[in-house]
C-alpha cells in the first residue's frame, strides 16, 4: 500500500474508524479530544479520521479543528442530534465512533468499543455507572435520578437490556445506524438511537467507559429538565402500548366492572354508599379507556405505516380479525341498545303519565343508553381509520 496519510487514506475509501465529535464553541477541548482519538488510532493501528460536526461555532474551533487534523462539516440546523446526523452521514469509516467534545469521555481508550464490533456488535453503548465516574463529573441529579429512571423506563418499554441509556460515547457501524433513518435533533438522539435500533434487531452491546469532569470553560449546553422531558416525550411516543394501550385496558376494566357492580342499585362497602355518582364516574372512565384504547390502535397501525414503527405481528393478526366490517357491525349493535336503553326510560317515564320521574332507576338507564351509543361511535370510527392503513390488503 502507499504511503498516504490518515485524510488521504480516508478520502481513498481505506478509513476504518471514523470518530464524530458534535462541536458547539468547544475550543477550549476539542484538540485534546481530537489528539487523544488519533492516539487512539495509532495504538490500535487503525486508519482513521476525526470528523467535527460544526454547528455554528463562534469562537475558533473551527480551526483549531482543522489545524489538529480533523475534517469539519458545518451544520446549519442547530442541535446535538442535528449535529450528530449530519457528522454520521459525511463520516467515511465503516465504524463510528462518537464521544462529546468537551473531554469528558476517554477518546483515548477506545479498545472496548472497538472489539465490541469485531466481536459482532452493531452498536456498542459506553456505560459510566460501571466505568467510573469522577466526582463532579455528573450532577447529582442525573446520577441519582434522571439518569436511571429514564434508563429504567426504556428498558420495561422496549426491554434494551443497557443500563446507561444516555451515554454518550458509542460506536457503532455507520450504514446499519445510517440505515435507521433517525430524525430527532435535540439531546433526545440518544435514546432515539437505541430506541430504532432495538426495534431494528440490531445486536446491542454495552462496555464499561469513564466519565471525567469535562473542560469546559462556559456552562454545558445541556439543560436538565427540558432535556429529560424531550427523553421522556420520545420513549413514550414510541410505546403506544405503555402511553395508550395500558391505561386505556385498566380505564375500560375499572369502569365497566364498577358501571355493572352499580346498574342493580346503590351498594355499600362498610359505611360508605356507591351511587349515581360513582356510575356516572364509572362511565367516563369507560369511555375515556374505549377512547384512548381506539386511539393507541390507531396510532400503532399509522406508525407502523409511515415507517416510524416496526411492523408489529400481532398488531397484523389482530387488524386482519378486527375488519371495519365486524367493527360497523359491533359499532351498529351497541348504538342500537344504547337507543333501546333510552327507549326504556321513555316507557318508564310514560308510566308516570310523563310526571316526575324516579331518578335512581331511571338515570341508571339513561346513562347505560350514553355509554353504549358513545361506545359504539367510537368503535365505528376507529374501524374506520385503522381501513385506511389496510387499503390495498386483500
Amino acid at each position: 500500500m502507499p504511503d498516504l496519510d490518515v485524510a488521504e487514506q480516508a478520502q481513498a475509501g481505506l478509513c476504518q474508524v471514523t470518530v464524530v465529535l458534535p462541536c458547539l464553541n468547544e475550543a477550549a477541548t476539542l484538540e485534546v479530544c481530537i489528539r487523544k482519538a488519533q492516539a487512539s488510532f495509532d495504538r490500535l493501528h487503525l486508519t482513521g479520521e476525526v470528523l467535527v460536526a460544526d454547528n455554528g461555532s463562534t469562537d475558533a474551533s473551527r480551526e483549531l479543528a482543522q489545524a489538529a487534523g480533523a475534517r469539519v462539516v458545518d451544520v446549519p440546523l442547530r442541535g446535538y442530534g442535528a449535529a450528530l446526523r449530519a457528522g454520521i452521514a459525511a463520516a467515511r469509516g465503516e465504524y463510528v465512533v462518537m464521544a462529546d467534545a468537551d473531554d469528558s469521555y476517554a477518546l483515548d481508550v477506545m479498545d472496548p468499543f472497538i472489539e465490541g464490533l469485531r466481536g459482532g456488535a452493531d452498536l456498542v453503548v459506553g456505560n459510566r455507572f460501571r466505568g467510573g465516574i469522577e466526582p463532579g463529573a455528573m450532577p447529582a441529579l442525573h446520577r441519582y435520578l434522571g439518569n436511571p429512571v429514564l434508563s429504567r423506563l426504556g428498558r420495561l418499554f422496549f426491554r434494551i437490556p443497557i443500563g446507561d441509556f444516555h451515554c454518550g460515547m458509542r460506536a457503532f457501524r455507520g450504514q446499519a445506524v445510517r440505515d435507521l433513518g433517525l430524525r430527532t435533533t435535540g439531546m433526545e438522539f440518544a435514546s432515539e438511537m437505541l430506541v430504532r435500533a432495538s426495534l431494528a434487531g440490531l445486536r446491542i452491546e454495552e462496555v464499561p467507559t469513564t466519565l471525567s469532569r469535562d473542560g469546559r470553560d462556559r456552562r454545558p449546553h445541556l439543560r436538565t429538565w427540558r432535556d429529560g422531558w424531550r427523553h421522556l416525550r420520545f420513549l413514550l411516543a414510541f410505546t403506544p402500548r405503555w402511553l395508550l394501550l395500558y391505561p386505556a385496558l385498566l380505564m375500560t376494566g375499572l369502569g365497566v366492572t364498577a358501571f355493572i357492580w352499580l346498574l342493580t342499585g346503590v351498594q355499600r362497602v362498610g359505611g360508605v354508599a356507591f351511587d349515581l355518582h360513582t356510575l356516572v364516574a364509572a362511565a367516563t372512565c369507560t369511555l375515556l379507556g374505549v377512547q384512548v384504547g381506539g386511539l393507541a390502535l390507531a396510532s400503532r397501525a399509522y406508525g407502523e405505516a409511515l415507517g416510524l414503527l416496526p411492523v408489529s405481528r400481532r398488531m397484523d393478526k389482530l387488524l386482519r380479525r378486527v375488519t371495519l366490517e365486524r367493527g360497523l357491525v359491533f359499532a351498529v349493535i351497541t348504538v342500537l341498545a344504547g337507543i333501546a336503553c333510552f327507549v326504556g326510560a321513555v316507557v318508564q317515564w310514560s308510566a308516570t303519565s310523563f310526571g316526575e320521574l324516579e331518578v335512581n332507576q331511571t338515570m341508571r338507564l339513561a346513562l347505560s343508553g350514553m355509554l353504549l351509543i358513545l361506545a359504539g361511535t367510537q368503535v365505528g370510527v376507529v374501524s374506520f381509520m385503522l381501513s385506511l392503513t389496510r387499503i390495498g390488503d386483500r
